[in-house]
Parts: C-alpha cells; sequence; structure tokens
C-alpha cells in the first residue's frame, strides 16, 4: 500500500508516493509560473494548477506497483480562486505575492485595530492576505464579486474539479486574515465589521479530513485507482512541521527553501506582546489541537542570486543546462574552496525585503567587507554567514515569543549545505536535527492521509513509523565565539539598511 501526497506550491507542484515506513517510492515536479500583468498584480490561471495537479500525479503513480491507497493535499497559503455557482472560476487565481490591496489592508487593521487584529487571527494586517484582496475586488471588480458564489483555496479548487465539496483546512484557513484561531471559526467579528458575508468563503473543517472519494473520470486523469479517498491536508508549513516531528511544545523546525521559516509548535497560540511587536504568526496547526509560531526571512532566494550572477550566459539563461544536479554541482565547487574561518564579510539577504521582525519592503540586500582579495568563494561563505546571522536573530525574536529552545528539526533544500548546516549550529546556539527525508511537506501531507484511511491510529504513530533524522550538528564553540564580531557588524549593518530604507 502507498499513500500520495500533492504539494501545491508557488511555482512548483510536486507530487510524491510514499509507501507506510515514509520511502519515497516515486516523485514528480511540474513547474509554471505567474503572470505579472501589473505592477503589484500576480495571477495564474486556475486551470493551470489543476493540469499539474494531474500530471504530477500519474506521473509519480505511473510506475508505483503497490496501489494507492490514499491522496491528500498541501498547498501554499493565500492563493485564491472566486468560483461562481457553477464551480467556474471568474477569474484568474489571485496569487500570495499579490500586493494590490494595500488600501484594502491598511483599512482592515485601523476598523478592527492591530491588537485586536491579531488576537483574533494570530496574524496582522497584509495586502498578502486574501481578505484585503476580496474587499479590493468588491470596489474595483464589483460585477465578478457579486458573481462569486465562494472564494476558495487551491486545495478548495482542485477538491472541487473533482466533484467534492471546496473545503479548507482550520491552517490555510487561518492565513485568510478572518479566522478565529481560537474557536475555529470564521471571525463574525471580523466579518461583520468588513461588511462581508460569510457565505462566501469555503466551510472549514479538520486537516486530515476526508473529503471523498474519486470517480472513474477523476481517478483516469490523476493515474489511481477509482474510488481511492481524497484527504485534506493544509497549509505546507505545518505540514512540513508534521513531517518533521514538531508538534507540540518546545519543538522547532527550520525549512530552508526559497524563505527560511522557523516554526514553533505549541499547545496554544503565542498572542502575546513580543508576537506582536515582532509581526509573529500564530495560528492552527494540522494537529488537532495544537497550534503554530513561525518567523521567516529571505534565504534560498540569495543563494540563487549569485548563482545565477557567476553562472549566467548573460542573456538571463543559466549555463550549464540549468537543472538540479548542475546547480548543486556548483555549489559544491564554491564551498569546497571557501576559506577558512570568518570572511569578515557582512551580508544581509533582503533582495526582496525584509520579513520579521520589521516587515520592511523597501529594504534591500547589502555587503560590506569587499577587499582586493575578496573572490567568488569567499562571496559564497559571506552569504552563508549572512543567512546564519540572520536566522540567530530570528531564533532570539522567537525565543521571546515561545519561550526557550535548544533544538531545531531541519528540513528542505537547504540542508544538503554542509557548510551553510554548520554555520547555522554555531551561531543560533542550537543543535540542529538533519531530517532524513528532506520533503517534509509531502510526508506530513501523506502522515495526514495514513491517519485519515486507518494506516495509523493517531499522528504520534505516524512520527515514530515515518520520522527519522539522519544527523545531529552540535554547535562547534570555537566557530561560535570566531563569529562574535562578525555577528556584531552584521546585526549593526542590518540595522543601519532598515532604517535608512
Amino acid at each position: 500500500m502507498s499513500l500520495l501526497a500533492v504539494d501545491i506550491g508557488s511555482s512548483t507542484c510536486k507530487a510524491v508516493v510514499f509507501d507506510t515506513d515514509g520511502q519515497m517510492l516515486a516523485d514528480h515536479s511540474i513547474s509554471y509560473a505567474p503572470n505579472l500583468r501589473r505592477p503589484s498584480f500576480a495571477e495564474m490561471d486556475a486551470e493551470r494548477f489543476w493540469n499539474a495537479v494531474c500530471l504530477a500525479c500519474r506521473n509519480a503513480a505511473r510506475d508505483v506497483k503497490d496501489p494507492v491507497r490514499a491522496i491528500s493535499l498541501s498547498s501554499h497559503g493565500e492563493t485564491f480562486v472566486a468560483l461562481d455557482s457553477s464551480g467556474q472560476p471568474l477569474a484568474c487565481a489571485i496569487l500570495n505575492q499579490d500586493i494590490r490591496a494595500v488600501r484594502e489592508s491598511a483599512a482592515c487593521e485601523q476598523t478592527i485595530g492591530r491588537e485586536r487584529l491579531f488576537q483574533i487571527t494570530g496574524l496582522f494586517a497584509h495586502p498578502m492576505y486574501p481578505i484585503p484582496k476580496i474587499l479590493w475586488l468588491r470596489s474595483h471588480e464589483p460585477e465578478l464579486f457579486r458573481r462569486t458564489n465562494c472564494f476558495v483555496t487551491l486545495i478548495g479548487y482542485v477538491l472541487d474539479r473533482m466533484g467534492l465539496p471546496a473545503y479548507v483546512d482550520y491552517s490555510l484557513a487561518s492565513r485568510f486574515l478572518a479566522f478565529d484561531i481560537r474557536k475555529r471559526a470564521w471571525s463574525d467579528e471580523i466579518l461583520s465589521a468588513m461588511e462581508l458575508d460569510k457565505a462566501k468563503l469555503p466551510a472549514a473543517v479538520p486537516a486530515g479530513t476526508v473529503a471523498g472519494r474519486l470517480n472513474s473520470e477523476l481517478s483516469a486523469q490523476l493515474g489511481v485507482k477509482s474510488g481511492t479517498p481524497v484527504i485534506l491536508g493544509g497549509h505546507d508549513q505545518p505540514c512540513g512541521a508534521l513531517g518533521a516531528g514538531v508538534i507540540g511544545d518546545g519543538r522547532v523546525s527550520d525549512s530552508i527553501g526559497t524563505y527560511e521559516c522557523l516554526l514553533a509548535a505549541s499547545d496554544s497560540p503565542s498572542l502575546n506582546v513580543k508576537a506582536l511587536e515582532a509581526s509573529l504568526n500564530s495560528y492552527c496547526h494540522v494537529v488537532p489541537g495544537k497550534f503554530v509560531t513561525v518567523a521567516y526571512f529571505p534565504s534560498g532566494i540569495m543563494v540563487k542570486w549569485f548563482h545565477d550572477l557567476l553562472y549566467s550566459t548573460g542573456s538571463g539563461e543559466v549555463c550549464p543546462d540549468p537543472v538540479v544536479q548542475e546547480f548543486e554541482a556548483n555549489y559544491r565547487s564554491l564551498e569546497t574552496r571557501a576559506p577558512k574561518g570568518p570572511t569578515g564579510l557582512s551580508i544581509t539577504p533582503h533582495l526582496i525585503g525584509t520579513c520579521n521582525p520589521e516587515f520592511n519592503p523597501r529594504a534591500r540586500a547589502m555587503i560590506a567587507g569587499l577587499g582586493p582579495g575578496t573572490g567568488r568563494s569567499h562571496i559564497y561563505k559571506g552569504i552563508l554567514e549572512g543567512l546564519a546571522c540572520e536566522l540567530a536573530i530570528l531564533t532570539e525574536v522567537l525565543r521571546q515569543a515561545v519561550g526557550q529552545f535548544e533544538d531545531i528539526y531541519v528540513t528542505g533544500g537547504g540542508a544538503r549545505s554542509a557548510l551553510g548546516l554548520e554555520l547555522r549550529a554555531a551561531l543560533t546556539g542550537c543543535r540542529l536535527h538533519v531530517m532524513r527525508r528532506q520533503e517534509a511537506v509531502c510526508l506530513g501531507t501523506a502522515m495526514l492521509a495514513g491517519i485519515a484511511v486507518g494506516e495509523y491510529a493517531d499522528v504520534n504513530q505516524a512520527i515514530a513509523a515515518l520520522v527519522r533524522e539522519s544527523a545531529v550538528l552540535v554547535p562547534d564553540q570555537a566557530v561560535s565565539s570566531s563569529y562574535r564580531d562578525q555577528l556584531a557588524r552584521y546585526k549593526r549593518l542590518r540595522a543601519w539598511a532598515v532604517e535608512e530604507s
């Protein structure tokens, strides 16, 4: 028996088939890009998401001998689709990176109040969330708004295409800016203040809910047998935390990708003053009765920028062939030639602004300390040092909100950098537990499927069966001491860059 997990990312849809011991049997990815037709707009034809899901599933399931027993869906947050009464999209999906609704976001905060909004939703007002953009549609495209029967998530849209209820789980509902995370229900207070009808939002249910079963037509499109149950996963970050075994108090994960997300699990939301000051997000986990608090910053985007700067043909094409193996070979080469000890460089990763704690979109990356002997491997290591410095700052920010922790469970593509992990451990002072399965989002999503169909009795049994560590890195005190001055310089440069932007 196998479990098929589908994660609908912002740029890639990935389908992974796991056996019940957590071994990856097959995987397939489909990439896509947004339509940036106007400044601050980011959209995509919803059909492209559906086609990506179908193709990724068919290709992943094609060569698997064990029959797929269940499909589960996870997704990035905030992206939504306006559906009419017959389930047809009225416009392109509006993506999470779309920030057209700046005025509407400010109106939400002004009407509800920053602290009250945080106490209800665990979020602060921002134009990336669906509610401000729904308000924008009401003002700028009133006919579309009037014809909309429901504003659904990407998972909801996929479920609707399957002929199933367009449910939203509590974790993705939490990303709308109108969900009461304590009551696990849409907030009447917020919706009333914004004059929005709750009927235009999808029914919220727990992650792990069985949405229904595939009919023969859909099973052919997805490459699995008719009658296969479809399970509601959730927001990618909590799913990834589950895949790393991070479900309770004192457990923290670090997902190292395009953004680096530090996530703490807890039995209650972190809605204190420190969390609000740092603009942290605290909301529903995909695990029943649990919550997550997240802090994040741009990470892999800086590494890729430098890679493309070095290996570009000058026409925007990456040379050699832009495949993962070539990227990793280039990174290994740079890492192998990296100098021993601190570079003395201070490099901030804020190509597109800072995230926690300031959320300053105007801030930009800075490089300080260049000299005539500075080479590409120095700069590459300087970037890794900067990422470790940024994580050290974020670690302290998160500790102030959720309490002390000494262990971090690491997943994501960035975990393949041994040097990057060594620096993160040294500068944060935390033990890094590198997980065996770096595809933690899909693993967590598959776990929800396995629990739903009775393969595992509960979350704890699923974690015991599937979650494994491949290594534990203990902070090297000598390395930590050698970076004391450079970390202090980094903090000063960062503070100046944020203040002057």
